[in-house]
């Protein structure tokens, strides 16, 4: 199974790192979810949970708020203004 490579990082440190099958996020514009193969995007992060699936299936939740949300190429990097693990 394709995995994608995550990283999310706040404005002081980085937050979490590691490989995932799903990441869901919270935009300006409404939650989006992506999985490997997803097409590249940058958008927006609203004030939300930022959830992740890793490939053994363990969720991993970051509140975050502010900054934006970026996937090219099964990599996706969250950089928010605040973030902290859930």
């Amino acid at each position: 199974m394709a995995s994608l490579n995550v990283s999310v990082v706040s404005a002081d440190r980085e937050v979490w790192t590691g490989a995932a099958s799903q990441v869901v996020a919270r935009t300006v514009e409404g939650e989006i979810g992506i999985l490997a193969g997803h097409e590249p995007l940058l958008a927006l992060l609203g004030a939300g949970e930022v959830r992740v699936t890793t490939g053994s299936g363990e969720k991993v939740t970051v509140d975050a708020e502010g900054g934006f949300l970026s996937v090219d190429h099964d990599t996706v990097t969250i950089v928010a203004g605040k973030a902290t693990l859930a």
